[in-house]
């Protein structure tokens, strides 16, 4: 292992084993310290404050400045509020702390059950809604009375959560092990780069698996297969690669929304899509996804993560 390596290896080491230590502390506390720093980004640093701005100009036409300006500082509020249960999720190994704190409740999951039954394999469409870094707690937040045993539903091992490499190596291997923390005990290996998915996919066609896609981010600059959508009043280019995975292989797709009901509980909701995405072409899905998302973005105009360089040229 070259020296590069192992002081990667080590950071990486370190700054999990500070973030654990943090993440045994109350969700309150994280919520406290999410609200400084959410000030701190805002008002201090001004962290892509002109950037946030503009994205929501171009987004919401219609609105006055005194609108976006309320839209953007609800947006920070909740960008550190994404910080804080990031943390407090890195500390939930044992998913019964999860079960506890209710932080996430589901909506249409019978349908989700359903196309799992009966598909292939089940694509969902995820977004930088709610709090993505939660999705690895997915298995177990079935609280409905009547919701059987996990051990009676779709394991860990079927789940595969398609993530976008960050450029700091030491935080990609930090947010690895963070945002997949309850699945880790089952030794949870499922967690792959979207550069990777194509390949693991078509080897592993013949198994029903349930991918997680974030699709509402830029395509790779050397990105082959994109598309241009219209979204938030604005033509936008888009990845395409795990809708034309789920259309070769005729996987059911559905939209996987994360709304914040009030702090600290998300509902998340699966809209079905495409019950056989063969049945569509890959550009009729992408549209569809994205009218969804727009729609969800016009009720709650501050859910989203409008920091990001989402129109670049």
């Amino acid at each position: 292992m070259s020296v590069k390596n192992i002081l990667t290896e080590t950071g990486a080491w370190l700054l999990r084993g500070v973030l654990l230590c943090l993440s045994k502390l109350p969700l309150r506390f994280h919520y406290g310290c999410g609200r400084v720093l959410s000030w701190i980004l805002k008002d201090v640093m001004h962290y892509r404050r002109e950037l946030v701005m503009a994205n929501l100009a171009r987004s919401f036409p219609q609105m006055k400045f005194k609108e976006l300006k309320k839209v953007s500082d609800r947006f920070y509020r909740h960008f550190g509020d994404i910080f804080a249960e990031a943390i407090w999720f890195g500390g939930c190994t044992d998913p019964e702390r999860l079960r506890k704190a209710r932080i996430v409740e589901f909506r249409g999951y019978e349908a989700f059950e359903e196309a799992f039954r009966n598909s292939p394999s089940v694509m969902l469409l995820t977004t930088h809604c709610g709090n993505w870094e939660l999705f690895g707690g997915f298995e177990y937040y079935d609280y409905r009375e009547d919701a059987p045993p996990v051990e009676e539903r779709i394991r860990s091992g079927r789940i595969v959560s398609v993530y976008k490499t960050l450029s700091s190596k030491v935080w990609d291997k930090v947010m690895g092990k963070n945002r997949c923390a309850p699945l880790l005990r089952d030794n949870y290996d499922l967690y792959m780069d979207s550069t990777s998915i194509l390949r693991y996919a078509l080897s592993h066609r013949n198994e029903k698996l349930v991918y997680l896609f974030p699709t509402d981010q830029c395509p790779y600059k050397n990105s082959t297969v994109d598309e241009t959508v219209d979204f938030m009043n604005q033509k936008t280019k888009t990845m395409l690669g795990g809708i034309s995975l789920a259309h070769k292989l005729g996987m059911s797709v559905f939209y996987l929304n994360m709304t914040p009901v009030s702090r600290g509980h998300y509902e998340w909701t699966f809209t079905r899509i495409a019950e056989d995405a063969s049945s569509m072409s890959a550009h009729d899905i992408v549209q569809t996804y994205y009218n969804m998302l727009q729609k969800d973005l016009e009720e709650t105009p501050w859910n989203y993560l409008w920091t990001h360089n989402r129109w670049k040229k």
